[in-house]
């Protein structure tokens, strides 16, 4: 009898735990045309696809994955980039984490430091592991995240949507959550291993 206590116990917190873990981060409104202040460069013809990362957060190390897999079934449809947060006053090697080697290292992929999260904002990307593609016109076609778990990569509808896309197909979504930490967080959001993040 105790045993399937304890069964049914651990069963209601793993189930509580899950839900914890893959609550979605903020959705903000994001522009439905390519917004005109932004710095990052679009190339006539193409797509953009662009992600948003806290090169601390470990949740996001699965999002990069998704991307590369994705950028390896439409290479050269797309401009992508991945933009790291970088706050005013960090060190040079502040944002060089394994998020960041992993990101660059994506054939096609252009990495780039987004200071105190300017580029972020204009996109309304608030959580790390949120993409935005825009077609060739600067239209919006996906945003959201591409990862179907906090932290765990595999096939996804997000994924789906960005290859669809790059490839000018039609995506079954426009929109997916985002599964990851904040984009704006600081140092002390994460542990001191870079394994477990907080809200």
């Amino acid at each position: 009898m105790l045993s399937i206590v304890w069964l049914a116990s651990a069963a209601a917190g793993m189930g509580i735990f899950w839900k914890v873990e893959n609550v979605p981060g903020t959705q903000l409104a994001v522009p439905a045309m390519w917004p005109a202040g932004s710095g990052i460069a679009r190339t006539p013809g193409l797509a953009t696809v662009v992600m948003f990362a806290h090169p601390k957060c470990p949740c996001t190390r699965a999002s990069v994955e998704e991307l590369a897999r994705a950028m390896a079934q439409c290479e050269g449809r797309a401009r992508v980039y991945v933009m790291f947060y970088t706050p005013d006053g960090a060190p040079a090697d502040w944002m060089q984490s394994d998020t960041w080697r992993n990101a660059a290292a994506i054939p096609g992929v252009e990495t780039q430091h987004d200071r105190n999260g300017e580029e972020a904002a204009r996109f309304g990307a608030t959580t790390s592991g949120f993409v935005v593609l825009y077609d060739a016109a600067g239209r919006l076609g996906f945003s959201g995240g591409i990862t179907s778990e906090r932290g765990h990569a595999g096939d996804n509808d997000g994924e789906a949507a960005i290859i669809a896309l790059a490839n000018g197909k039609q995506a079954d979504r426009a929109t997916m959550p985002t599964l990851g930490c904040s984009i704006f967080g600081s140092d002390k959001d994460f542990s001191v291993k870079g394994a477990v993040c907080r809200r």
